[in-house]
């Protein structure tokens, strides 16, 4: 008995320590992007990058030069990044739970152990392989249709980029929807059908509300994961800032100038360094937000369901 008590304390003080250890290397990664945000924060006004509508981060080496001083207004790279992920959960979201609903609720075992493996393929495909699929089938189809239908569309697009990242994050809601409405008690569809209601109905009115918490997860998730895609967006939108909400144009977003801002010789405590992590900074806060609004959601129907 003392032998087991030494051993639980020294798990204890393991578990303890990874607990720490996790909570320490979040801390200073958040503050090391803070304390760099805050410099470029006292060259650039808030205000300015915030809101402002320009973004051209280009600086000049010596004062002499034309064009010594960059616009930083990040407005541009928000639309872009809400763009194309807008246009990407369009196609995920309802292609990936409609195959999380008929694999769960309609296909026989045979059928979904065959085709669920298939369908998580696709999120261990390489991102630089949907970009090339992007640039060299999906942006030339469109510009074909965009020409037959009088409509300019340009080599690089937020649609293109969009369609084909949508296609990438599928797996991430189908194949957790599916395992969230599979851990739906089977009683809630066994009272329902005493009812009288159809499986349809059932699906609609009990299976997906009681699932809807591990559903807005998986959601939320693959945001998180088409606002952090950067491959695609390179080569299928381009990296022109352009203010426009217009699918058919080239756009960036803000992970793509994060990874270009860092590249190159320049020096790391000029603006134009500086301005990735008030990025980084911003787009952490966003993602944050986006986390709160989400547990509120799960908390509502979490205490209606349980």
């Amino acid at each position: 008995m003392r032998s087991h008590h030494i051993l639980e304390k020294i798990l204890y003080a393991l578990l303890w320590l990874a607990a720490a250890t996790s909570i320490a290397i979040t801390l200073s990664i958040v503050f090391s992007v803070l304390f760099e945000a805050l410099r470029f924060f006292r060259l650039v006004p808030v205000g300015d990058f915030l809101f402002g509508l320009q973004w051209s981060p280009q600086m000049a080496l010596r004062a002499d030069q034309a064009g010594s001083s960059g616009a930083f207004g990040a407005v541009p790279l928000f639309a872009g990044t809400l763009l194309i992920t807008a246009v990407a959960m369009s196609v995920a979201v309802p292609i990936g739970l409609f195959s999380a609903i008929y694999l769960s609720e309609y296909a026989r075992r045979s059928t979904r152990n065959l085709l669920k493996p298939m369908l998580e393929i696709l999120a261990g495909i390489p991102t630089v392989v949907y970009g090339y699929f992007a640039i060299l089938l999906i942006a030339p189809a469109l510009q074909r249709f965009g020409a037959a239908a009088g409509l300019d569309v340009a080599s690089e697009s937020a649609l293109a980029a969009g369609l084909v990242m949508g296609v990438m994050i599928i797996p991430f809601v189908s194949s957790l929807s599916d395992d969230i409405i599979t851990a739906v008690p089977r009683n809630l569809r066994d009272a329902s059908y005493a009812l009288g209601v159809t499986q349809s109905e059932t699906i609609k009115k009990v299976v997906l509300p009681a699932a809807l918490p591990g559903v807005m997860g998986a959601i939320l998730l693959a945001v998180s994961r088409a606002i952090g895609e950067t491959m695609i967006v390179v080569m299928a939108a381009g990296m022109a800032a352009h203010l426009t909400f217009n699918p058919l144009q080239s756009v960036t977003t803000v992970t793509v100038q994060i990874v270009s801002l860092l590249v190159g010789d320049q020096a790391f405590d000029s603006p134009k360094t500086l301005a990735a992590f008030a990025l980084g900074l911003t787009l952490f806060c966003i993602t944050l937000a986006l986390n709160v609004v989400a547990l509120l959601i799960v908390k509502k129907y979490r205490e209606k369901y349980e």
